[in-house]
């Protein structure tokens, strides 16, 4: 008998993690060439920096931030209004059982390196690290 992963929780299957991919690239590429036609996508460029899928790939949260992090709220609003039109491009793109559904989050994870930078430059980190 195969075993089985837990649905929730651990690390993601390697399906999940080609699937992901296949899928950031694809709306990478829509986003790229501006075949949404929204105004507000129309003036950002945006990076796709990650995709995650659920375990039953019926379900995709990409991970977005536009260039120079400037209105951010914005732009994921945007794609979420127009996450019907993108569902049905990238299901054009790829070739799934399912076409899962699209849900977009603002990367944090530029802010988070950020303060990593400004803490590990901060005078007491500094004092620390070259005793």
């Amino acid at each position: 008998m195969a075993k089985t992963r837990p649905l929730s929780g651990g690390t993601p299957s390697q399906r999940q993690l080609r699937v992901g991919e296949v899928i950031r690239r694809a709306l990478s590429e829509i986003l790229a060439r501006g075949e949404v036609h929204d105004e507000a996508l129309a003036l950002a460029s945006i990076t796709v920096s990650e995709v995650r899928v659920s375990p039953d790939l019926r379900h995709a949260t990409a991970f977005v931030m536009p260039l120079g992090g400037v209105n951010t709220r914005e732009v994921v609003t945007a794609l979420g209004r127009n996450r019907a039109e993108l569902r049905r491009l990238v299901t054009d793109r790829i070739d799934l059982r399912f076409s899962p559904e699209l849900a977009f989050e603002p990367d944090t994870r530029f802010d988070q390196m950020d303060r990593t930078r400004e803490l590990l430059r901060s005078p007491a980190v500094r004092r620390d690290l070259e005793d």
